[in-house]
């Protein structure tokens, strides 16, 4: 009895060890060096609730934060040390010029970088911040590199890529345009304006802003992996097989590139090299969104580690319910998925319009409920084809029945690619479709014209009564979008 400790003993003892920050500290610290970030973060957050001056326990979360790739979570901890706990922790410019760098803001890097120089010229750092200085002045040399406001960039940065994620590609673009108009050499705002242009069907625009990115930084893994998709999706087997086998011998340290690499490598069919990548991320306490989790189901199902891909796709459902139906063991949606995905938007517009004609609305559905990035005009497409209310979609209304007149007098199919492709850029531009006829006879006889099979004006006037006046007024607009 002697030896026992009385429940108010006890609650004397115990309460303040689980107040104690340290607890928690080394608590975090253990999973860290058992490469458990998720587990780690949360520890050392719980810690800085209860120390929350503790410079210490602050910077050892930021950089838990940058092994997770929050870059900007890192370095918004960083400036809070420096501006209110302790504005002599010098370390932490050193660890803020990494962080930029990360995040391809390389002016503020430098600025850092040069900041932990003159402050700490025999620091603990001292090499490999010279190493990160003459990297990043490397191409710059004649060049005042710094940006406007590294704060406005990121923010612009995040809704572009939300605006990407949720297939608003248009929206993206704009926002894209303004950001690599402002800060011409963030190369992930070039990488990620390509990829909206590949998906709205502009693939020149597309592949002119990838060849930017590689032109003027090479070795950009973002920019190649980008472009493995595209020969994917154009159906490039030689060039897919190429790339692919050169990325193979890319290892990332960065988590965002093992990520960029696993998720590419899945998309394309390349399984167990997008299973190395996923999994070693997941195994690491990666923090991952329904996208991580979806890629990684797709590469352990496709190896043989089915089990474990069920329990991800558990994942994916908790994160993202609209994703049930297309789990990987689905094989026919999964096939049909990927045909989808190496189809063109106006070959999937033309499929649409097909599916009306044919009174196909499976079909239809089936289009729509595809795994695979939509722009907002074949959304709309396909909920007119659907509703059949061409009225609520008016603009668009036109693309279709323009079609409608064209397929009384043809159906051929490369002919029907050719109008969609023409119209899609009329859309986009802003051009009147509402002269149906005249839209109709000036598609037809350029087409004929283009096939070595002329035809005159006033013949085409004649099969779709127009005057031949409106035919030439048509003729030059679908001219120009032709060129």
């Amino acid at each position: 009895m002697g030896k026992q400790l009385s429940k108010q003993q006890q609650k004397a003892q115990v309460v303040p060890f689980l107040q104690d920050g340290q607890y928690y500290y080394h608590k975090g610290l253990k999973a860290y060096r058992e490469q458990n970030l998720q587990k780690a973060s949360k520890y050392l957050q719980k810690a800085i609730e209860l120390d929350p001056k503790d410079s210490v326990k602050l910077s050892q979360l930021a950089t838990i934060y940058t092994d997770m790739g929050k870059y900007s979570q890192s370095n918004e901890l960083l400036s809070y040390i420096l501006d209110e706990v302790d504005k002599d922790m010098n370390e932490c410019h050193y660890f803020m010029a990494n962080n930029y760098a990360h995040l391809g803001l390389f002016q503020e890097a430098y600025k850092c970088a040069t900041e932990y120089a003159n402050k700490e010229p025999f620091g603990e750092f001292t090499i490999e911040n010279e190493d990160l200085i003459e990297l990043l002045t490397m191409e710059d040399d004649d060049e005042d590199p710094f940006l406007k406001d590294p704060d406005d960039l990121i923010l612009k940065q995040d809704a572009a890529k939300s605006l990407l994620e949720s297939s608003q590609f248009e929206e993206a673009i704009l926002l894209l345009e303004e950001i690599v108009a402002e800060y011409p050499e963030f190369w992930s705002a070039h990488n990620n304006l390509s990829l909206a242009y590949f998906y709205i069907g502009e693939v020149d625009k597309a592949k002119e802003y990838l060849q930017t990115v590689l032109r003027s930084n090479p070795g950009n893994l973002h920019a190649y992996c980008n472009l493995l998709v595209f020969y994917y999706y154009e159906r490039q087997d030689d060039k897919v097989e190429e790339l692919a086998n050169m990325l193979s011998s890319v290892h990332p340290l960065l988590y965002e590139h093992r990520y960029k690499l696993g998720a590419t490598f899945a998309l394309v069919g390349y399984y167990p090299l997008a299973y190395k990548w996923l999994r070693s991320l997941y195994k690491q306490g990666f923090e991952g969104d329904d996208t991580f989790y979806y890629w990684l189901s797709y590469a352990a199902y496709f190896t043989g580690h089915i089990t474990f891909a069920e329990q991800m796709w558990e994942r994916v459902l908790k994160e993202n319910k609209s994703k049930a139906g297309s789990e990987p063991w689905n094989n026919q949606r999964d096939h049909s998925d990927q045909r989808m995905k190496s189809l063109t938007l106006e070959e999937r517009l033309y499929a649409v319009f097909l599916a009306v004609q044919t009174n196909n609305e499976d079909q239809i559905l089936g289009l729509k409920t595809a795994n695979v990035p939509q722009s907002q005009l074949e959304k709309e497409f396909i909920e007119m084809a659907l509703s059949k209310d061409y009225n609520a979609y008016d603009k668009i209304a036109s693309i279709y029945h323009i079609a409608n007149v064209l397929f009384v007098h043809e159906e051929d199919d490369e002919f029907f690619l050719f109008v969609f492709r023409t119209l899609v850029k009329a859309f986009k531009n802003g051009t009147s479709l509402k002269n149906y006829l005249g839209w109709a006879a000036a598609l037809h006889y350029i087409w004929k014209d283009q096939q070595d099979e002329p035809i005159s004006q006033t013949a085409v006037a004649e099969l779709y009564v127009v005057s031949v006046s409106t035919i030439g007024k048509y003729v030059k607009q679908v001219r120009r979008l032709a060129d």
